[in-house]
């Protein structure tokens, strides 16, 4: 036990605990693992720019997500469950009305507003294949998983401890990530509870870590930084009073996580980003599951409900800890489902169409591509990348409408256009749906 405590805080932390020091003293990482060189190139300044941490939200099971959102109710052949807590309602979207399921409008508009819901096809309906569709299906640059290119762009802006992603809550092995080809480890939401909280707890200490950092650092802080860089240092070191904060409110969120479902994933994703341990976060909502014998929809039903009131319960956290314009919910799922009339009892995986959700202040809130008939059943239309229109006159074709997905979240975060070329090999941004 206490040689695994010891591997997850150095995975969260780094090594020598540096993310405990940057915690506990309001300074970046790279200034404290190498103070000279960091004075020496003019400190660290944080980067300008729309980068965001990221919460991201896949599902190996195929999730019929795709089942009852905006953009599905258009052709009344499509089938929705018929329990009541489901039905069509319209929802207001940066002033335009859609009609969805009655969970998706029970969102607060201000959220609405800033919600993208993306028509794409994935091109498989194998489950095994969910590290694939999380490399966009082959269209990342050496085969990188999607959450790992979004780190690499994001952590040097965002100063974080690690550039690697970290994964609260994979409920399947093709749901873990990797990060340049290397496995990630899954962190459940309760090994990260019991990891920093049990005495002695590795956020119990923080004070007296404050004031050893900041000793070693005085010489070299007085004699080796110019007035500027001081500045920015005095600018960004926190108080004692600001670490007993800290610390009090981060040991009393982990302490209330008392399992590994969403509710606790979210939880404790919202800690790691108040600690800036990684830019990106993978949890995992149900929204159906694999619902093949699904009697009248009925796990769908339950799940749709519950994952929607997730979201909602996860942007009133982001609000209440300050992070309402610092944070992008994101989702991809390896398929969605069958959506013709024959699935009443259950839907069928469907490689054709799939809907991913983006949620944050860089986004546009509306809905991105459409879909219509497809082989039997429906599957997603190209988009036209300036306005974002599902039309089968787009200019992006609907088999590279995932890679595009990847490509518009780069952008919406920040990253230089010629860097998401290099990163994305296929698609167009779809620049109607930024902000």
């Amino acid at each position: 036990m206490l040689n695994r405590r010891q591997f997850l805080l150095s995975t969260i932390f780094g090594a020598g605990y540096v993310g405990l020091r940057t915690l506990a003293t309001g300074l970046p990482a790279s200034l404290l693992l190498n103070p000279r060189k960091a004075f020496a190139d003019g400190s660290t300044p944080p980067c300008a720019g729309k980068a965001q941490f990221v919460i991201f939200n896949t599902s190996g099971a195929g999730d019929p997500i795709n089942a009852n959102v905006p953009g599905t109710y258009l052709d009344p052949k499509i089938t929705h469950s018929t329990d009541p807590t489901m039905i069509a309602t319209p929802l207001t979207i940066g002033g335009q009305t859609y009609t969805a399921a009655a969970p998706w409008a029970t969102l607060p508009g201000s959220v609405l507003d800033r919600t993208g819901f993306f028509h794409l096809m994935t091109n498989t309906p194998v489950h095994p294949k969910e590290p694939d569709v999380l490399k966009l299906m082959e269209t990342t640059k050496s085969d990188e998983m999607f959450p790992s290119v979004l780190a690499k762009q994001l952590a040097p802006c965002l100063g974080t401890i690690q550039t690697q992603p970290i994964t609260l809550g994979a409920a399947s092995p093709s749901e873990g990530l990797t990060y340049g080809g290397q496995a990630l480890p899954i962190i459940p939401a309760l090994a990260l509870k019991a990891t920093l909280t049990n005495a002695p707890g590795a956020l119990t200490d923080l004070q007296a870590l404050r004031d050893q950092t900041l000793n070693q650092l005085y010489d070299l802080y007085k004699n080796g930084a110019t007035p500027a860089q001081q500045a920015y240092v005095d600018s960004l070191v926190t108080s004692q009073r600001e670490v007993r904060s800290i610390r009090q409110d981060l040991l009393n969120q982990l302490a209330s996580i008392q399992d590994n479902t969403p509710a606790s994933q979210i939880l404790a994703a919202v800690t790691l980003i108040q600690m800036k341990v990684t830019p990106v976060i993978a949890i995992h909502i149900p929204f159906g599951g694999d619902n093949h014998r699904d009697i009248a929809l009925a796990a769908e039903t339950a799940q749709t409900v519950s994952g929607v009131a997730t979201i909602a319960a996860l942007m009133a956290q982001l609000a209440t800890a300050g992070l309402t314009d610092q944070v992008t919910f994101l989702s991809l799922s390896v398929f969605g489902r069958t959506l013709g009339p024959t699935n009443t009892d259950g839907r069928q995986h469907n490689p054709n169409h799939q809907v991913s959700i983006a949620i944050g202040k860089p986004w546009k809130g509306g809905v991105y591509g459409a879909l219509a008939p497809v082989a039997g059943d429906y599957g997603a239309l190209p988009i036209d990348s300036k306005t974002g229109q599902g039309t089968m006159s787009g200019d992006i074709p609907a088999v590279q409408t995932l890679s595009s997905f990847g490509k518009t979240a780069l952008a919406a975060l920040g990253t230089d256009p010629a860097v998401i070329s290099d990163q994305i090999l296929a698609g167009q941004v779809i620049q109607g749906a930024l902000a």
